[in-house]
């Protein structure tokens, strides 16, 4: 019997036992399972706990801004395992988020910042998009200032 490697599979350690042990009682095999914030969807509805910064790993030398933040709906369950808070990137340059803020959040992870796996979305509900923006509006939830000045003119 060849066993894969998977990474969501643990074999118990066990002492040195014989073959004749194998084939009576073969090792059990646990799955381990991940808890998932965002369940299978997309985005999810969250409400800021508090702006921070952090700095990123050893290469590298910033301050990026991440935000603290927990699940608006069906956020606490029983389950010990599941993580009540958690942190999430907030892209682009410059914020104005505030503690009770409700954000959009994607998956995502940040190479540089460790146990970082999701990012805000900018442009909706109470997160701004960012104003300066001309390339990659819509990563950004920044309009277009031409367009809007021409229908404004008509």
């Amino acid at each position: 019997m060849i066993l894969q490697r998977n990474p969501q599979v643990q074999i118990l350690p066990v002492p040195m036992v014989t073959l004749n042990q194998l084939i009576k009682t073969p090792r059990k095999i646990i799955k381990t399972q991940k808890k998932n914030i965002l369940k299978g969807k997309p985005q999810r509805k969250v409400v800021c706990v508090k702006p921070i910064i952090m700095t990123p790993k050893k290469p590298h030398s910033a301050q990026r801004k991440v935000t603290l933040v927990r699940i608006l709906n069906g956020g606490f369950s029983t389950d010990p395992r599941e993580k009540k808070f958690f942190t999430c990137k907030i892209p682009g340059e410059g914020h104005s988020l505030h503690p009770h803020a409700v954000l959009l959040i994607r998956g995502g992870r940040v190479r540089d910042l460790p146990g970082i796996k999701f990012q805000t979305i900018r442009g909706c509900l109470d997160h701004t998009g960012v104003k300066t923006r001309k390339n990659g509006r819509s990563k950004y939830g920044t309009k277009d200032l031409v367009k809007w000045n021409r229908l404004l003119q008509q």
